[in-house]
């Protein structure tokens, strides 16, 4: 990344954080920010939990929010199945899960490949008999370069796992939900760079830009077959993709979080809660939508 590159992103941090600081000069210190991060669910799997019953299928899930997704869902009584391309983790996940009490089952899957996307989807179907819930999590992204300097490698895998991993796993998963009554739901995870631009990512920026778009139309075609379709828009949070990122652009999570009102970058825990509410009778009326989770910060 050139120098003028990274000044222009500093330069967004910084005015960001002059704003911040303005704010907190003037507010009293009982009024600080207080909010704890939200904790993984620990303990035995509760068989009667919210979404007891529920099969529930994760994409991305041997880390990151995919994996804190893949043992919330089965912590509230779900039958989780998931995928992802490193299969060591995977089934660490996966057998992690069901110590708890859980049920959890993983299938190696990289959602770039459509004929292992349908099968990672029909087996889900075969073993279990339904399809309630899809969270379309799966996602890369690539140390910042100019447009100029990426590559149509870099490109295309970006835009194949992002972008048209989600078409193809809404192409299979929403057949059978229309084959059920009760339809289902699904939430796809686009990011803040889905909606607002920042230099030196412009192949991930258009990833996330088509997921809202795709996630916006597709809510539309299926609302009358009782099929919700959301996302999240989330902004820094504590993953080792994240990790990775912080190395690439120089920054600590201090410096990440300094333009944000909420002052810390999320837990996967708390993007969770916001995926589980999206699949939940309390979000009957919610479709189409991407909720920015990002702290305040550029939502």
């Amino acid at each position: 990344m050139s120098d003028v590159t990274r000044r222009q992103i500093f330069a967004i941090g910084a005015a960001s954080a002059a704003s911040l600081a303005t704010v907190v000069a003037t507010a009293s210190k009982s009024s600080a920010n207080t909010q704890q991060p939200i904790a993984a669910a620990t303990g035995e799997a509760n068989p009667n939990g919210r979404f007891a019953g529920k099969v529930v299928l994760i994409t991305g899930a041997t880390s990151g929010i995919g994996e804190a997704a893949a043992r919330a869902f089965a912590h509230e009584g779900a039958i989780v199945h998931f995928c992802g391309r490193r299969e060591t983790l995977g089934n660490q996940v996966a057998q992690s899960i069901v110590a708890s009490g859980g049920k959890a089952t993983y299938q190696k899957a990289d959602v770039r490949v459509e004929a292992e996307l349908k099968a990672f989807v029909d087996t889900c179907v075969q073993k279990y008999g339904k399809l309630d819930i899809a969270f379309n999590n799966a996602g890369i992204d690539r140390p910042p370069m100019s447009l100029s300097e990426t590559t149509t490698e870099v490109w295309d895998d970006i835009m194949n796992t992002n972008a048209r991993g989600v078409f193809l796993a809404m192409k299979y998963q929403i057949p059978q939900m229309l084959k059920q009554q009760d339809g289902g739901n699904i939430v796809n995870t686009s990011s803040i760079g889905g909606h607002r631009a920042f230099p030196g990512i412009s192949p991930y920026h258009a990833s996330k830009f088509a997921v809202e778009a795709i996630t916006k139309v597709a809510a539309k075609d299926y609302a009358k077959q009782n099929i919700r379709i959301n996302a999240i828009a989330p902004g820094w949070v504590n993953t080792p993709m994240a990790q990775r990122a912080f190395r690439d652009w120089n920054l600590t999570p201090e410096q990440a979080a300094a333009s944000y009102p909420i002052d810390r970058i999320s837990t996967p825990e708390e993007q969770v809660r916001v995926v589980m509410f999206m699949c939940s009778p309390e979000a009957s009326y919610m479709t189409g939508a991407v909720v920015s989770v990002d702290g305040g910060g550029w939502g």
